[in-house]
């Protein structure tokens, strides 16, 4: 089993790096000093202070939004980030609590987020300021990649998606294929199994880089969720961002950034990334949240319009790079509100993502796990991972679970009548057999070859009928 962090391999290539990251953060220092909104002179003092935010006076003339600021008080030296500005001062949203803040504290503004991922992070849990939180050594600096307001490759700069991949999983790999730089919903309510759909296909043996970010999830749940689910030999690839629920609405709207951009450094450097995010819904909320905080009115079931702006931003980033470089393939949670899947955030993700895998609770209730309704799902690029014959056969395959659950109700009276119709005489024979080839756990092995299976599996319940005596 290899080392969850890897390490150079030699003491003289360690030397080196050592130097060159020295001399990276020489560059960087060099960097802040030079730039006048780090002086001292730029600083400003703390005029007000509420549960959510405070605001700053001083600091408007060379305030941008998004710009990370410096709060010093009794207990030391804070973060935060400006969210407004007005012509005498800027609203800050602290990423710790405000009741650290006091009237007349310092406040510095260190401009622009900026992180430099490097190769040894993969196998590291990181919080949404890119800060080690497992206990692990300091992280090592890679090459710097600051970006104030990252923004996604130009339209006709980017590369086609034109390659699928197997995810292991068979009902995804007949129904919604995926390819490399796609990105693909799982919407889901609560209970559903989303979590265990997202770890198989974090266990894609198709990429060299995972990056898993967990944005407003239970405390408890996350060392399950990383030790157990996606275990050691998926973790050794991976970098996970981790913002639990308990943490301040700040820090669930930067995770889902801080792990795009970790994920943007991979892809530039030739990478196939694959980027999970858990949940989309929880990061609308911490978008709801801060917006609020600044007194925006609501529009639509409490949300204000920003966050129907910020969506896109950050989505639309996820995908292929440009030409020479990797991909990013993007697997979005969506977390349904009361299961209604025209929730306005589920509404708008549909519309930006490359297809949608829905989780129905009725297929769960059953015991069929993952509970996706192959009905509902559909993958906009499917098209480049079908044959013209697999996609015949996909297409009869759904017509025939159509017939099956159409009548299902007509079936439990006692009104079906065998031999009355074919058509529906094959779907009764032949669907709960195709349901038993998707029924998949992550104990499973991840298939190879999920069409072969079910062909398999068809033809081994068919023999027993085919040896009977006329």
């Amino acid at each position: 089993m290899s080392n969850a962090l890897p390490v150079a391999a030699t003491p003289t290539d360690t030397s080196e790096h050592q130097r060159n990251n020295r001399l990276t953060i020489l560059e960087r220092s060099f960097r802040r000093i030079a730039d006048e909104r780090t002086l001292v002179k730029r600083g400003g003092r703390i005029t007000e202070v509420s549960p959510t935010n405070y605001r700053a006076h001083g600091l408007s003339s060379t305030a941008r939004l998004g710009d990370i600021v410096e709060h010093r008080g009794n207990t030391g030296t804070r973060r935060g980030e400006i969210i407004q500005i007005d012509a005498e001062e800027v609203l800050i949203a602290p990423f710790e609590r405000t009741a650290d803040a006091g009237v007349g504290d310092l406040v510095f503004n260190r401009g622009p987020f900026a992180i430099a991922p490097h190769a040894s992070w993969r196998g590291r849990v990181i919080d949404s300021l890119a800060r080690p939180i497992d206990g692990g050594p300091a992280l090592i600096e890679g090459e710097s990649h600051e970006v104030g307001d990252a923004t996604p490759p130009a339209a006709l700069a980017r590369q086609r998606v034109a390659t699928s991949f197997l995810t292991g999983v068979r009902v995804i790999d007949i129904f919604t294929p995926i390819c490399f730089g796609q990105r693909l919903g799982i919407f889901a309510g609560s209970g559903v199994g989303k979590s265990t759909l997202l770890a198989m296909l974090a266990s894609a043996e198709a990429f060299d880089t995972v990056v898993v970010a967990l944005v407003g999830e239970r405390g408890r749940e996350v060392r399950e969720f990383l030790e157990d689910t996606i275990g050691k030999a998926g973790m050794a690839k991976t970098v996970a961002v981790v913002a639990t629920s308990d943490e301040s609405a700040m820090m669930r709207r930067r995770a889902p950034d801080t792990a795009m951009r970790v994920a943007e450094c991979f892809r530039e450097r030739g990478d196939r990334v694959l980027l999970v995010l858990d949940s989309i819904t929880r990061f609308a909320h911490a978008l709801r949240e801060v917006a609020i905080g600044t007194g925006e009115p609501p529009i639509a079931r409490g949300y204000p319009a920003s966050v129907f702006t910020d969506l896109p931003k950050l989505l639309e980033r996820a995908g292929p790079g440009v030409e020479g470089s990797g991909s990013i393939t993007a697997i979005i949670s969506v977390l349904v509100d009361g299961d209604d899947h025209n929730d306005p955030v589920a509404d708008s993700v549909r519309g930006i993502l490359d297809g949608h895998i829905v989780l129905d609770r009725a297929i769960a209730e059953q015991g069929r796990f993952p509970a996706v309704n192959p009905l509902a799902s559909i993958s906009r690029l499917a098209g480049k991972a079908w044959s013209e014959d697999e996609r015949m056969l996909v297409t009869r395959l759904k017509a025939m679970i159509s017939r099956f659950e159409d009548t299902r109700d007509i079936r439990l009276l006692g009104a079906y009548q065998p031999g009355m119709d074919a058509e529906l005489d094959m779907a009764v024979r032949q669907v709960p057999l195709v349901y038993e080839v998707l029924t998949q756990s992550p104990a499973d092995q991840p298939s190879t070859d999920p069409l072969a299976d079910l062909a398999r599996h068809l033809r081994a319940k068919d023999k027993p009928n085919a040896a009977q005596p006329d």
